[in-house]
């Protein structure tokens, strides 16, 4: 596994999950620490992304709380959205480096089943093409997902697509229905705006049994020094709905979306979810940059073919264009 990050101090932290506020004496009294050393503990939370709140006479407080990851409470809401939390390998941790670099890892020791790493903390998340992916401590969710596949590489044409189906509906449901949108090959947008992504990755071999590792990473409630590091527009969930839903509902109903998706997947490829995947499509029909490399081309956007690749319309010809280093922007409206 990849080499666990250092968290925060996990009982200061569960102290301060309510958000209410908390005094020194109390904090000091619950640890069996000095105030001072209370103190101290609390200036190391910052590196995290927990931006910790005092107030003369009230204490300390983490502004709107923290909802922690439970695994029984994402095995209960996996088991209510047709999931079978029995069949997947469930990895919680508090801190690591990155969720994908860990369930890549076990992968290559060996999968008897699927498994699931998720953490509350990611020292060196990654987004698409080696980005930083912004990762404040249990503000977001950070979910990686790896099943064995027969058939190598090859069999995985429009994975990353149908992953994206299947978070689009969980938010669909979650009270975004209308407004959650894909962008190709694996952005989630709200609003024109990014709200999430997904990074896979592959363990195995390229010609035989081949482990795809799906990284699922979603806004939950982004901090204003975590927010400022992102170079694009951006929102999470507790700006779309009023308030971040529970991570481990929500990570539930996604592994059991991934279940059933990907039993789909694996018997008849990207074609069944071809047509959910266009109606969430955001750039459908409108102008798009697409680039390779030092190379822009620019065109009207036309849905996926059945295997996943991108359709635009380049002067009246219709090219496709498939993953890997393309990058496409839609462009502005006159």
């Amino acid at each position: 596994m990849s080499r666990a990050a250092e968290g925060p101090d996990g009982d200061l932290v569960r102290c301060l999950a309510d958000g209410r506020y908390h005094s020194g004496e109390t904090l000091g009294a619950l640890l069996g620490v000095s105030r001072a050393a209370v103190w101290k503990r609390l200036q190391k939370l910052a590196v995290f992304g927990l931006d910790v709140e005092s107030v003369r006479g009230k204490g300390y407080r983490l502004p709107g709380g923290l909802n922690l990851l439970d695994a029984e409470g994402l095995r209960a809401a996996m088991a209510a959205a047709g999931g079978n939390p029995q069949a997947l390998s469930l990895h919680l941790l508090d801190a690591t480096d990155s969720t994908n670099a860990d369930a890549l890892a076990l992968s290559r020791e060996g999968l008897r089943q699927p498994l699931a790493v998720l953490a509350e903390y990611q020292r060196a998340g990654r987004g698409r093409r080696g980005r930083a992916w912004q990762s404040p401590y249990g503000r977001n969710l950070y979910l990686s997902y790896a099943e064995s596949f027969s058939g190598g590489a090859a069999a995985l044409d429009g994975l990353s697509l149908v992953v994206g189906v299947v978070v689009a509906d969980v938010l669909a449901g979650a009270g975004l229905a209308e407004r959650v949108q894909l962008k190709w090959p694996n952005d989630i947008w709200v609003g024109g705006r990014k709200l999430g992504g997904i990074l896979v990755e592959l363990a195995g071999d390229m010609d035989g049994v081949c482990v795809p590792v799906i990284g699922i990473g979603i806004n939950g409630h982004l901090s204003a020094a975590a927010a400022g590091a992102i170079d694009q527009p951006w929102t999470d969930l507790a700006r779309e709905l009023g308030g971040a839903p529970d991570r481990s509902g929500l990570a539930g109903a996604l592994l059991a979306g991934l279940q059933r998706a990907l039993a789909t997947f694996r018997q008849q490829g990207f074609a069944p979810f071809r047509a959910a995947w266009q109606q969430y499509d955001c750039c459908a029909g409108e102008y798009v940059t697409v680039q390779l490399g030092e190379r822009r081309i620019t065109g009207r956007a036309c849905g996926v073919t059945a295997q996943g690749a991108l359709l635009v319309d380049v002067e009246g010809t219709l090219q496709q264009f498939h993953g890997g280093e393309v990058s496409v922007r839609p462009l502005p409206s006159e």
